[in-house]
């Protein structure tokens, strides 16, 4: 790679506003992830009974995981959408755009009427709501992500989309431990009580987005007239590959998730593992921990690359597929917080962390945003039914189904990982440790 393809990457030193735009896109994160995983959470725990009533609770839990699918499926055309508008007219648009799309739906599950109230009327709307969910979730990604990768300095663009990635667990966090207040309220208002006070997350997020700078690549790109005309169009014609590619990166981590955690904590409940508590006690600890492994990952791969990484995690979690649940069967609660803490910290953010950096690599500046984005939300598809499908597995092959589940799409990942080409190895950091000992660095002058 030439040094003129690098300076795609932004400013060699990054920006002067470089931190305070990951701070800002990370904060994004954390809200918009609090919003759309604690609808997982409070599908696996309630939504089966206030919006699916039935004799069977398997039933149930069923219909409330394809739900939750529902808004998965929906994250691919709000990647388009967010995409296409990111390469178009810019990336701060666009997160201004879906933090406020996320805000309202969220805040409507709070107020959703439940099936004892209005019958069919009430899965309906959860399902509607849902897909404004996807659709916001699946814009928010590619311009949060590139806004932080193209502010950031050329040596540590994992180091600083890691901030943006690690919002994801805090995320996580916060739902966890609003749902671990909440659940001492009743039934009703366990569930409700999360999604009314997200409101005030998403008030937060919009006064820290109003105020970061639009990306000095894409104003590059505006300047220099050479903005795409359908962006989706041009990167699906010239990358098809590294979509692919990248649909395959993304399925080990978004998929494997939904089996480990999404499902697992549906599992664990169902078969009298843990109480509602301490499942939510255990994903706490997993998500604190994963807070700061996200950033420790992201940041190793300035070291040693992407791709390194990725392969060693993928492989380790196609190794600990069987394991997870044989831990997890024991019905100790500490061998359920050890394995929780390996599926998220190590399995999932890990890849998520390598992510980060390597999905914006993958494509010019031109289309990165249609590009990052399609790879990324298209997978999400598998992802969302995953629970719906894993639960099926478990009524016909028990828990060997999911375990098996899971190592498949771990194997997917490594084999993805193994087909994509490094994009910050060896010489590409040489070449900027060059570049940045030639450049005057006027950001902190």
């Amino acid at each position: 790679m030439s040094k003129d393809a690098l300076t795609m990457r932004g400013p060699v030193h990054g920006t002067k506003d470089a931190r305070r735009v990951a701070i800002g896109s990370g904060v994004g994160a954390v809200i918009e992830t609090y919003d759309f995983i604690g609808f997982g959470t409070a599908a696996a725990l309630y939504f089966g009974t206030a919006f699916f009533p039935g004799s069977d609770p398997v039933t149930g839990t069923l219909a409330s995981f394809a739900t939750l699918g529902v808004g998965f499926a929906a994250r691919p055309l709000g990647g388009i959408i967010g995409g296409h508008l990111g390469d178009k007219v810019g990336r701060k648009p666009v997160l201004v755009a879906s933090l406020i799309l996320m805000g309202l739906a969220t805040f409507a599950i709070g107020l959703l009427p439940t099936y004892a109230a209005v019958g069919l009327l009430a899965p309906a709307l959860l399902v509607f709501v849902r897909i404004v969910q996807g659709l916001a979730f699946g814009a928010e990604w590619g311009g949060a992500i590139l806004m932080s990768y193209e502010h950031a300095p050329w040596k540590n663009k994992g180091k600083y989309t890691g901030i943006v990635q690690a919002g994801f667990p805090v995320g996580l966090l916060l739902a966890n431990l609003t749902f671990l207040f909440s659940v001492q309220l009743g039934s009703e208002l366990a569930w409700r009580i999360p999604f009314l006070a997200s409101i005030l997350l998403v008030i937060v997020g919009l006064i820290i987005r109003s105020k970061v700078p639009e990306s000095p690549v894409f104003d590059e790109v505006k300047d220099s007239g050479t903005i795409v005309k359908s962006p989706i169009a041009e990167v699906i014609k010239t990358d098809w590959r590294n979509i692919v590619k990248g649909i395959g990166l993304r399925i080990a981590e978004t998929a494997g998730y939904a089996v480990s955690i999404t499902y697992m904590i549906s599992y664990i409940n169902s078969q009298h593992l843990a109480d509602k508590s301490q499942t939510l006690i255990a994903l706490s600890i997993a998500s604190a921990i994963g807070i700061f492994a996200t950033q420790a990952w992201a940041a190793l791969t300035d070291r040693i690359g992407r791709r390194p990484l990725y392969i060693w995690s993928t492989a380790f979690a196609a190794l600990f597929a069987i394991p997870m649940f044989l831990l997890v069967n024991t019905g100790m609660f500490i061998f359920i917080i050890v394995t929780i803490v390996i599926s998220y910290a190590v399995c999932q953010n890990s890849l998520a962390g390598a992510q980060g950096p390597w999905f914006p690599e993958l494509f010019q500046a031109k289309t990165r945003a249609s590009g990052a984005s399609l790879a990324y939300q298209i997978s999400a598809m598998v992802s969302g039914f995953t629970p719906f499908i894993t639960t099926l597995l478990f009524v016909s092959y028990g828990w060997m189904g999911p375990a098996l589940l899971f190592g498949a799409y771990a194997l997917i990942g490594l084999w993805a990982a193994v087909a994509t080409r490094e994009t910050w190895g060896k010489r590409e950091r040489e070449l900027a440790d060059e570049a940045t000992k030639s450049t005057p660095n006027t950001v902190n002058a």
